[in-house]
């Protein structure tokens, strides 16, 4: 790609349906948090740099080792003051990118350490992200994350306080975790009580574990979206699943090829995916993590898979169409994404 197309990727309006809180924080932010609270650093001063803590390299071998990273950050999101930093900070980097809408996912059962309630969780992380809507003129919804090794009991706490900030900053629930380990159908009453609430929901399958974990988050979970979903390959009838029930797919490209899900860039799915007739969305999973933001993603794609501006301004439109928001929230989104993309001439 020459610098003309990178400048042209830049102001290409973006999406992001799939990030997380602790995978996207800066690292600057948990030295400052680590300062403010007293907790202590793994460095030796105050010049040496986070990062390697915080984000993987081409050394990772799986989702698990890939997770281990959240380990780190964890400890310093225990507060109102934390979450409510990050979270904001969160729709900064989405602005970066030209997003017009992010859709930002955590797991507040982790952040219940130090005296916080799930529910106090939930409403710091939407305190932030409405700050950063003010600053940065992005939309921001909490998709609220069970999580596949918790009990039943914690979880189904989880779906209640979701259900109280159900359209109050709260788009959605997730599962999500170690999904080898733990597949969906442990959490098939959890999720029944989600849609007993009409909570929406989306559920990470299809990445670490294989394509019968999609099928049964479709077909008994109710996931009305997949998280990352790249192992639909291995079985033809859970492709045709997801294509006729027109269930999208949260594609995280960078996330993808580092956990290891899809072994490279010549394998991955997404065109096909594409060709087939599926709602694909391309999203960043974890910012910090993955050293990604939605630039780098659609770069990637570009680079790698020889996707044009066109192609990538579909993948926004798909992004659109996919959100989690009223019917005149959706409206609004996609006047707004095909007045960017005009003024592009696409």
């Amino acid at each position: 790609m020459n610098q003309a197309q990178y400048e042209q990727i830049k102001l290409l309006p973006k999406i992001d349906l799939h990030v997380h809180l602790d995978g996207s924080v800066k690292p600057d932010t948990i030295r400052d948090l680590a300062k403010s609270q007293g907790k202590a650093l793994p460095v030796a001063s105050e010049n040496d740099d986070l990062t390697p803590w915080m984000q993987i390299d081409e050394s990772c071998t799986s989702l698990v080792e890939y997770l281990s990273k959240f380990n780190f950050v964890l400890p310093f999101m225990q507060t109102a003051e934390s979450l409510e930093r990050i979270a904001e900070e969160i729709v900064e980097q989405a602005a970066a990118s030209n997003c017009l809408y992010v859709e930002v996912r955590f797991a507040p059962i982790l952040h219940t350490l130090e005296g916080l309630s799930a529910s106090d969780a939930i409403k710091h992380t939407i305190a932030g992200l409405r700050r950063g809507e003010q600053m940065f003129d992005v939309k921001a919804r909490v998709i609220v994350i069970c999580m596949r090794h918790d009990s039943i009991e914690n979880n189904l706490e989880v779906i209640d306080a979701a259900r109280d900030y159900y359209g109050k900053g709260v788009a959605a629930v997730d599962l999500a975790g170690d999904e080898a380990g733990f597949p969906p159908g442990l959490h098939r009453e959890v999720f029944e009580r989600a849609s007993k609430y009409n909570l929406p929901i989306t559920i990470h399958a299809g990445e670490a574990g294989g394509s019968n974990n999609v099928r049964e988050a479709i077909t008994e979970l109710g996931a009305a979206r997949i998280g990352h979903g790249v192992r639909i390959t291995e079985d033809p009838s859970v492709m045709e699943l997801v294509k006729s029930t027109r269930t999208p797919l949260e594609m995280c490209p960078v996330s993808n090829i580092q956990t290891k899900a899809v072994s490279g860039w010549d394998t991955y799915p997404i065109r096909r995916f594409m060709e087939e007739g599926i709602l694909v969305t391309v999203n960043t999973d974890n910012m910090t993590v993955s050293g990604t933001t939605m630039n780098l993603e659609f770069e990637m794609l570009a680079e790698h898979c020889g996707f044009t501006l066109e192609e990538l301004a579909q993948l926004t439109r798909n992004s659109a169409e996919a959100a989690f928001l009223s019917e005149e929230e959706k409206s609004e989104l996609r006047e707004a994404v095909q007045q960017a993309l005009q003024k592009l001439g696409l």
